[in-house]
């Protein structure tokens, strides 16, 4: 595995990243470039896995999103921004067609929540949940709604989906990480050097622990994510 040069914590743009730093397609365990300056067991690689093989147990959970290609994992058949987790110890047997390319978030401490791969629902029944901090705020609560898929048996890594109305909220301090895709909307981010980007449909991105960063989606937003808060 290669690793990237470490950076400020701050947002990432993971299809950037996987664009710029995929390695060589192979194993799909050993086919990964990680993203550098991630800590207390929280890993981000970009992964070009080919061929096929078969897991025999998962060092760790992993939250698996596929950018391009197909990627089989059993009889799970993932094209294009379909993701899934691979729990800690679960077994299983991949093949993934040239030119698939995935980003994938592994979490070495927390246990698994699940005995066999967990494929995250692209359309969900979402119930109510707790909007944004009030302090934090900068106008009205927004509605939100989410569904975990997948949680931890320490609740360490959590996986969904998640939806609001629009709001904006002052800089946060970001105690956990988190991957997000978004499926519907924009949002942007302005981080604690002053770096600003808005993310639209379909980008990928990543925040990382320990950023501090403000929030400001102006229309509705609909997201998947996968959030890692050591215990």
């Amino acid at each position: 595995m290669n690793q990237t040069n470490v950076t400020a914590r701050s947002f990432i743009d993971l299809r950037a990243f996987a664009a710029t730093s995929a390695p060589q397609p192979g194993d799909f365990v050993r086919a990964r470039t990680l993203l550098a300056g991630q800590g207390n067991g929280l890993s981000i690689a970009a992964c070009a896995p080919e061929g096929a093989g078969i897991i025999t147990a998962m060092t760790e959970d992993e939250f698996v999103i596929v950018l391009s290609g197909e990627l089989n994992i059993g009889a799970n058949v993932l094209g294009p921004d379909a993701s899934i987790v691979l729990p800690k110890g679960s077994s299983f047997s991949w093949a993934a067609a040239p030119g698939t390319r995935a980003i994938i978030m592994g979490s070495k401490t927390s246990t698994p929540g699940a005995q066999t791969p967990v494929v995250i629902n692209p359309a969900p029944t979402l119930a109510p949940s707790k909007s944004p901090s009030a302090d934090l705020l900068l106008g009205p609560a927004p509605t939100c709604h989410s569904f975990n898929d997948y949680k931890s048996a320490n609740g360490e890594l959590v996986c969904g989906t998640w939806d609001s109305t629009p709001y904006a909220r002052r800089a946060m301090h970001y105690g956990h990480a988190e991957l997000m895709y978004l499926i519907e909307g924009s949002v942007t981010f302005v981080d604690g050097a002053g770096r600003e980007k808005t993310f639209v449909k379909g980008d990928i991105f990543f925040v990382e622990q320990g950023a501090d960063c403000a929030w400001d989606n102006r229309e509705y937003v609909k997201k998947v994510y996968a959030i890692f808060r050591p215990a």
